[in-house]
């Protein structure tokens, strides 16, 4: 009995330590002015999340998105980070554009609908729940799914992220061709 009280105990320091971590590197995600430490904060991210997915067993899942997201897609992000240099421009110099403007909006969207569906939710709208096998969500199941039944879905978007690999590269090299304005060389 003590010890699996001790072990829930550790089973919410862990949990909140990671959520600390989560909360913590989020917003140094958007806080920090260099968009290399900004990346590397997101991998911290990243991480707790993982350590959340953990606690919940979700281990498949935990170790896509270390794999994933902290692995492959933070290293590109990291890349073209590295790539671009000092060269990115400042996002707010010249006042809040239209896609600063956009942004806004879907976030407000986005939150009116979050606000919307904890209101259903919490009324008992919700309430029914969907029947679920005992296969759902394993590995196995997974890859099934997607090589049979969304294997042109799974396939498009690999050539899309090619695509936007590619698009990303041309940019980058043309923008170096180009001398910057206000910049001496």
């Amino acid at each position: 009995m003590i010890l699996a009280s001790a072990a829930n105990v550790l089973v919410w320091i862990v949990w909140v330590g990671a959520a600390f971590a989560c909360l913590g590197s989020g917003i140094a995600v958007v806080t920090f002015s260099n968009p290399f430490y900004s990346a590397l904060s997101l991998i911290g991210n990243l991480a707790s999340l993982a350590v959340m997915y953990l606690l919940l067993s979700a281990e498949f899942v935990a170790a896509a998105q270390v794999l994933v997201y902290a692995g492959a897609v933070m290293v590109m992000f990291l890349f073209v980070t590295a790539y671009l240099g000092n060269r990115a421009d400042a996002p707010w110099a010249g006042g809040p554009s239209w896609q600063a403007l956009g942004a806004v909006a879907a976030s407000t969207a986005l939150f009116v609908e979050v606000v919307v569906v904890v209101g259903l939710k919490t009324s008992g709208r919700l309430s029914h729940q969907a029947k679920i096998d005992s296969s759902f969500g394993r590995p196995y199941e997974i890859g099934r799914l997607f090589l049979t039944d969304h294997l042109l879905a799974f396939e498009i978007t690999s050539i899309v992220l090619l695509v936007a690999a590619v698009g990303g590269v041309i940019l980058g090299s043309h923008s170096r061709d180009t001398p910057m304005r206000g910049v001496q060389q």
